[in-house]
C-alpha cells in the first residue's frame, strides 16, 4: 500500500538530504557549513523558476560560445576544398597535399590533448568567465591570424597554438555546468551545447558558400575571408563574457538573497563547489577507477566518425557529384539533421534517463548506415548522400548521451576536475584516428573511411553494453540504502 504524501510534499516543498557524507565533510571544512545540517527544504514552484532563471542566462551564452568555437576548428575542412574550381583553395594556394593537411589536423588534436586537464584546473583558479573570455581571444585570434599564412610549416604551427586555446572550452563547460544543475538536469542541457557541434557544421557550410562568392575580394583568397569572419566574432563576445558571464551560485549577484541560497543548497552533495580543490587521494581513486576506461573506450569509438565526418564532409559531398560551392551547400542538410537529432534523442533521454539506451541504438544505427556507405558503388550518388545523413545523425546523437553517462556516475564531485578532462583527452585518440581514414586516392567513395567507422561505432555499441551489464550487477550486490549507479 503506498503512503500517503508528507505535509511537505502536499505543499510542494520537499527536503533535500546529503547524498555523499565525504562531500559533505569536504564542504563543510571549505565554506564553514555545519554537517549538523542535513536537511533543507526545497521549495519545487521556486526551485522551476530559478532553474528557468539559470536557462536564460547560462544556456544561450554556452551554445553561442561553443557554436564559434567549433566552427573556428573545423573551418579547415571548409577551406580545404572552397574555391578548388578556380585553383584558390586552402591546398592549392600553399601548395599542401592531402597527407600534410592531415598531419596539420593532428597536431590540433596534440596540443588540444596536452591543454584539456590542465586548462579545467586553471578554469578552477581563475574563474569560468575570465578563463573562458582568455580562451575566446586565443582562439579567435589565432583563427584570425590563419588568414595570413603563406606556407604548410606556419598552417601547422598555428593549428597547434589554435588546440591548446580551443582545449580547454568544452570540458570546462561539462564541468561548469555540475556547478549550476543536478545530475538528472544536465543531460538535457548539456545535449543543447553538445548538438552546437552539428550546428557549426551547418552554419560552416552556409557561410563558406557565402563567402566563397567573394574569392579575391581586397586581393584576398576567399579562405583567408573565411577565417577571419568567423574568428572574429569570438574576441568581441569575449569581452562580455569576461564581465558577464556567470561563475558560481555562491557569487551569483544577479540572483537575489533567496535564489542564490536555493541555488546553493538544492545541489549540495550532488554538484561540485566553486572553489574546492581536488586532492591528490580523488586524484589517484580516480585514475584507478578501471570502469571510467570503459567509458573512456566508447567514447574514443564516438569520436572517430565525429572526428572524419566533422573535417571532412566537404571532401565527401564533393565526391558524390557536388562541386565547387554547391559543395559546400550540400553539407548543411546533414548536420542541420543531426543537431534536430541530437536535441529530440536528449529531450527523451533525459526523461527517462535513459542516456546509455540513446548512446548504443544510435551507435549501432549510425554504425550499419557507414558499412552501407562503403558498400555503396562510388556512383550511387543520391543513396550514399541520404546514407551521409543518417550516420552524420545518429553518430551526433550518442556524442552528450555518453558524457551525461559518466558524469552522472561519478561519486565524488570534486574528482570531475579531472574525470570529464580525461575522457575528452582520451578521446582525442578517437579523433586523431579519423583525421587519416578518408584517404585522397579511394575518392569518391572512400571505403576505408566508412567502414572504419562503422566498425568503431559497432564496437563501441558492445562496450556500452558490457558497462551497463558491470552497473546492474553493482546494483545488485549494494547495500541497502546507497546510491544507485545509472544504468
Amino acid at each position: 500500500m503506498p503512503e500517503a504524501p508528507s505535509k511537505m510534499e502536499e505543499a510542494g516543498t520537499a527536503p533535500l538530504a546529503s547524498v555523499d557524507n565525504d562531500f559533505e565533510k569536504g564542504r563543510s571544512s571549505d565554506e564553514g557549513i555545519s554537517t549538523s545540517e542535513e536537511l533543507f527544504v526545497v521549495d519545487r514552484v521556486a526551485e522551476k523558476r530559478l532553474l528557468r532563471q539559470l536557462d536564460l542566462r547560462i544556456l544561450p551564452s554556452c551554445m553561442f560560445i561553443y557554436t564559434l568555437n567549433f566552427l573556428a576548428r573545423t573551418n579547415i575542412g571548409n577551406a580545404k576544398i572552397l574555391n578548388a574550381d578556380s585553383g584558390d583553395s586552402l591546398l592549392q594556394v600553399l601548395d599542401m597535399t592531402s597527407e600534410q593537411f592531415s598531419t596539420v589536423l593532428t597536431v590540433f588534436f596534440i596540443s588540444y590533448a596536452l591543454f584539456e586537464t590542465p586548462s579545467n584546473y586553471m578554469l578552477k583558479h581563475f574563474s569560468p568567465p575570465h578563463w573562458f573570455a582568455f580562451l575566446m581571444v586565443g582562439w579567435g585570434g589565432t583563427d584570425m591570424i590563419i588568414s595570413c599564412v603563406k606556407n604548410y610549416s606556419a598552417l601547422t604551427g598555428l593549428r597547434f597554438l589554435l588546440g591548446a586555446f580551443e582545449a580547454g572550452f568544452y570540458p570546462g563547460i561539462i564541468y561548469f555546468l555540475t556547478f549550476w544543475y543536478r545530475p538528472q538536469e544536465r543531460a538535457l542541457r548539456l545535449s543543447f551545447i553538445a548538438a552546437c557541434t552539428s550546428l557549426a557544421g551547418a552554419f560552416g557550410g552556409s557561410i563558406a558558400y557565402g563567402v566563397g562568392l567573394i574569392n579575391g575580394s581586397k586581393g584576398l583568397e576567399a579562405w583567408r575571408w573565411l577565417f577571419i569572419i568567423e574568428g572574429a566574432p569570438s574576441c568581441a563576445l569575449a569581452v562580455a563574457v569576461y564581465f558577464f558571464f556567470p561563475a558560481y551560485p555562491e557569487t551569483a549577484t544577479w540572483l537575489h538573497g533567496k535564489e542564490r541560497e536555493l541555488a546553493v543548497k538544492r545541489l549540495r552533495g550532488e554538484a561540485s563547489i566553486g572553489h574546492a580543490k581536488i586532492t591528490w587521494v580523488q586524484t589517484k581513486d580516480t585514475l584507478m577507477d578501471w570502469r571510467l576506461y570503459l567509458h573512456y573506450l566508447a567514447f574514443i569509438t564516438v569520436c572517430v566518425p565525429f572526428s572524419s565526418i566533422s573535417y571532412f564532409a566537404p571532401t565527401i559531398v564533393n565526391g558524390l557529384g557536388y562541386e565547387g560551392l554547391r559543395a559546400q551547400l550540400f553539407t548543411v542538410p546533414p548536420f542541420a539533421i543531426a543537431f534536430v537529432g541530437t536535441v529530440t534523442c536528449s529531450v527523451f533521454a533525459d526523461r527517462y534517463e535513459a542516456w546509455s539506451t540513446f548512446a548504443w541504438i544510435p551507435m549501432v544505427v549510425s554504425g550499419v548506415t557507414f558499412l552501407v556507405q562503403g558498400a555503396l558503388p562510388p556512383t550511387a550518388f543520391k543513396a550514399r548522400y541520404a546514407m551521409l545523413c543518417l550516420s552524420t545523425t545518429f553518430s551526433n546523437i550518442c556524442n552528450p548521451s555518453l558524457i551525461t553517462w559518466l558524469t552522472v556516475n561519478l561519486r565524488n564531485t570534486d574528482a570531475m576536475t579531472l574525470a570529464i578532462p580525461l575522457m575528452v583527452t582520451i578521446g582525442t585518440v578517437g579523433q586523431i584516428t579519423g583525421v587519416y581514414i578518408y584517404k585522397a586516392n579511394e575518392a569518391p567513395g572512400y571505403r576505408t573511411g566508412h567502414f572504419t567507422n562503422g566498425a568503431f561505432l559497432l564496437v563501441g555499441s558492445l562496450v556500452i553494453l558490457v558497462l551497463r551489464e558491470v552497473y546492474r550487477r553493482r546494483n545488485h550486490n549494494m547495500t541497502p540504502g546507497s546510491r544507485p549507479w545509472r544504468v
